[in-house]
């Protein structure tokens, strides 16, 4: 006897829920069925018939990373307004939690995060659970491990950003079928699926890395939208410098390995962020700094533009109500007293509008790294990777600091800026700060600065001290603990599946 339809009943759309944030399952994109993807002869359902059909489930994996709310919108709102980078923006009560820190399970942008991500896993586990299942017998070995990798990598990128943010999270790599009395006990943890600790996380993360690193397409410095090889490497390096699976030696080898493929800063940093000169296109796509990108053409739609500030391509267009991500009056210090003209002017731009919130409205600060409905989001780039080399060399147990601050100067070059004084040099403490401080030069608003603080515990120490020394931050609400660093799993997703459990603190 099948019991989907009974449960559903019972749950009153608790199974539409876990289609969407439990059992993984869930494809709006691209579905298949019996009827359009037809029954092998020996009964088992054929999920692709086809190599176009895997195609089409590899596309949808790309257009999925284009997502701007969850990938990029919501992530900077974490990243940036959640640390001493920038104001949360509005007053919004899904919003100014991030800025005064009293984030709760009831905040509906963490609700939106977590549903969205894990309907992005269906989508990768769908992929490379079933690539090797094409009924036409048409993919050789090697493709279809092409295609695994590229699952696996896309996964990766959820699960990492997932287990930064809530710590223990689900972690399913399976498609649950249907619930029937045979099946029961095996099948219903997919639905409702437990926790999984963070070293656990971590380790299916880099184990579908280190599969990417032997099978993913090599990397294409003309089209960096590819899950590559060199994709798996940057990310693994990022995996590496976390605490729960640190391995500072190896944060060096795939850095160094990234560089190998050819990946280097450009020259000019205007080349990631800017206009062309006719304010008709952005400068630069597939730059060789960037490792991977989201990319947008006219039509294209990135209206990430008039979220943050101005779409310059159509200049009024949303600009009649405040945006998120105001950069704050502590990060624009930082870039006046360093000097730093040059990544100041590429990342925060002032306009004239109608609201006065935190600036003055004739001479207002907004976000400047994403410009147009046409700008590509980065959402791996070398400075990063780079930056990471640099953190490893200081903090490895025998520390390397003249050869941190050889790299800590090559991106200071790159902005024109002194080199680091020897002073500094000579010092680990010394170097660490130097590193986070030009690590939060380099990358603001790419979504990097709150995880820099977590990884390195300097939350406490940086979030409660900002309030005092930054005369236009909101009153902070709750401080800053250990608590703090993972944020609130939803209390909905909590209320529908009782296998979870709340983090600490919330």
């Amino acid at each position: 006897m099948k019991l989907k339809n009974i449960l559903g009943a019972l749950l009153m759309g608790t199974l539409a829920f876990s289609a969407t944030s439990c059992s993984l399952d869930y494809d709006p994109v691209s579905s298949y069925s019996d009827v359009t993807e037809g029954v092998a002869e020996n009964g088992k359902e054929v999920v692709f018939k086809d190599k176009a059909a895997v195609d089409a489930q590899l596309e949808a994996i790309y257009n999925r990373l284009k997502e701007q709310e969850h990938w990029y919108t919501d992530k900077l709102m974490i990243a940036e307004c959640h640390s001493d980078n920038a104001y949360a923006g509005s007053f919004g009560a899904e919003i100014l939690p991030f800025e005064d820190n009293s984030l709760d399970g009831t905040n509906s942008i963490m609700e939106r995060d977590w549903n969205r991500y894990l309907n992005d896993v269906g989508l990768a586990n769908k992929l490379v659970i079933y690539a090797d299942s094409v009924a036409d017998k048409s993919l050789s070995e090697a493709e279809i491990k092409r295609y695994k990798a590229q699952g696996m990598i896309f996964r990766s990128l959820i699960f990492f950003d997932m287990v930064r943010i809530w710590g223990n999270i689900p972690v399913v790599t399976q498609i649950a079928p249907d619930i029937t009395s045979e099946n029961f006990d095996e099948v219903y943890p997919l639905y409702f699926p437990k926790q999984t600790p963070e070293i656990d996380t971590y380790k299916q993360i880099e184990s579908d890395l280190l599969y990417a690193v032997e099978n993913a397409p090599n990397i294409d410095h003309s089209n960096k939208r590819l899950m590559t090889k060199t994709v798996a490497r940057a990310l693994l390096a990022k995996v590496y410098a976390e605490k729960p699976l640190r391995d500072y030696d190896k944060v060096i080898k795939y850095s160094n390995e990234v560089a190998a493929d050819g990946v280097d800063l450009v020259d000019d940093f205007s080349l990631l962020f800017g206009m062309n000169d006719e304010v008709t296109d952005i400068k630069a796509r597939n730059t060789k700094e960037s490792i991977l990108e989201a990319q947008f053409v006219t039509g294209g739609g990135n209206w990430c533009s008039w979220m943050f500030g101005r779409n310059l391509l159509n200049w009024d267009e949303q600009f009649s109500w405040a945006k998120w991500v105001t950069p704050s009056r502590d990060l624009i210090k930082l870039y006046q007293t360093e000097g730093d003209v040059e990544r100041y002017e590429e990342s925060v731009v002032y306009y004239a509008c109608g609201w006065n919130y935190y600036y003055p409205k004739d001479n207002y600060a907004f976000m400047y790294k994403c410009r147009s409905s046409n700008s590509s989001i980065i959402r791996l780039r070398y400075a990063d990777i780079l930056l990471l080399k640099a953190e490893a060399l200081i903090m490895k147990a025998s520390p390397e600091l003249s050869a941190a601050a050889d790299i800590i100067d090559k991106v200071r070059t790159r902005a024109k800026l002194a080199k680091l004084p020897s002073t500094v040099k000579s010092s680990k403490d010394s170097m660490l700060d130097a590193l986070l401080k030009e690590r939060r030069m380099e990358l603001a608003f790419e979504g990097e600065r709150w995880f820099d603080l977590v990884r390195l515990d300097k939350v406490e120490s940086t979030m409660n001290a900002v309030y005092g020394k930054d005369s236009g931050r909101r009153p902070i609400q709750v401080s800053f603990t250990q608590n703090s660093y993972r944020l609130p799993i939803p209390l909905a997703v909590i209320q529908v599946n009782s296998n979870l459990v709340q983090n600490e603190g919330y």
